[in-house]
C-alpha cells in the first residue's frame, strides 16, 4: 500500500456524498474513537479474503486513474494466485504497479489476511520506487514480525462511524491510520455509479497535516481516493 504522499487511491467524474465535502484534509466533525488491535493469533485466520468491502479474488485486476500536473497516473492492482506465509498466516498477495504516462514509477507486492472475526489484516509490503526506469528506493517496505513491525488492519469486520484504527504498524517507516467517516456513500466513477460505499479518512503521524479520503464499494473494494489537492484517483476498469 503506497504512502499518503504517493496516493492521489451529474458529470461522469462527479462525486455524490452525504458528508465530508471534496478535499481529503477537511474536517467534518467526526469524533475519532480508538479501535485497539485485537491480539494477533495465527490460529484465528482463514484462507483467502472475502470481506464484502475488500474482496481479493485471485485473477482480478482493478485499474484506477487520475490526472496530475505531471501527467496521467494509473494504478493497476492484480490479486495473485500465489500466497506468502507471514507469522504462520497464509496471506493473499496483491501486485500493484503505478505508472505515469506509461512509465513505471512504483512496483509493490502487498500482503493481506482475514481473521475468523472478519477483519482484514495488512501484513506488510515490498515496494520499490523507480525514476527513469531505475529502482531508487524501497522506503515504506515492511513485514509484520520483522524489525519491530506488526500487522495492522486494512478493513474492519464491522466498520462504524468514528472508529479509528492502524493500517500499518512499522514505527518510523509506515504508520498509516484510518477513521471511518460514512457507511452508505454514493460514488460516481468512470466505471459506473456505485452505492453503499464505505468512506474513510486516511492519515499518518509521519506526515502531519496530510490526509485523503478513500471509498470502498461492496463487491469491489477501493474505488476512489481524493487527496488534499482534490485530485481524484478513480476506478476505470475491473477484469475479468
Amino acid at each position: 500500500m503506497r504512502t499518503l504522499r504517493n496516493l492521489a487511491f451529474g458529470t461522469s467524474f462527479g462525486l455524490l456524498v452525504a458528508c465530508g465535502g471534496g478535499g481529503g484534509g477537511g474536517g467534518t466533525g467526526i469524533e475519532p474513537i480508538p479501535f485497539p488491535l485485537p491480539a494477533f493469533n495465527a490460529a484465528n485466520f482463514v484462507v483467502g479474503v472475502n470481506h464484502p468491502l475488500f474482496p481479493l479474488v485471485p485473477g482480478t485486476t482493478t485499474t484506477l486513474e487520475k490526472s496530475t500536473d505531471e501527467g496521467v497516473e494509473q494504478v493497476v492492482g492484480t490479486v495473485l494466485a500465489t500466497t506468502k506465509v507471514i507469522l504462520g498466516v497464509t496471506c493473499v498477495i496483491v501486485h500493484e504497479t503505478v505508472t505515469l504516462d506509461g512509465d513505471l514509477i512504483e512496483d509493490t507486492f502487498d500482503w493481506f489476511a482475514q481473521d475468523t472475526t472478519g477483519h482484514v489484516w495488512y501484513m506488510g509490503e515490498d515496494t520499490t520506487e523507480f525514476v527513469n526506469g531505475l529502482p531508487v528506493s524501497t522506503a515504506g517496505s515492511f513485514e509484520a514480525g520483522v524489525n519491530g513491525a506488526s500487522a495492522g488492519i486494512i478493513m474492519l469486520a464491522a466498520p462504524s462511524v468514528g472508529l479509528t484504527y492502524p493500517l500499518e504498524v512499522a514505527p518510523g517507516i509506515a504508520e498509516d491510520m484510518a477513521t471511518v467517516y460514512a457507511l452508505d456513500q454514493v460514488v460516481n466513477t468512470p466505471y459506473g455509479l456505485l452505492t453503499g460505499c464505505l468512506k474513510t479518512r486516511d492519515f499518518t503521524p509521519l506526515e502531519p497535516g496530510v490526509a485523503e479520503f478513500k471509498f470502498y464499494a461492496p463487491g469491489i473494494g477501493l474505488v476512489l481516493e481524493i487527496n488534499d489537492d482534490d485530485e481524484r484517483n478513480e476506478l476505470i476498469s475491473i477484469s475479468p
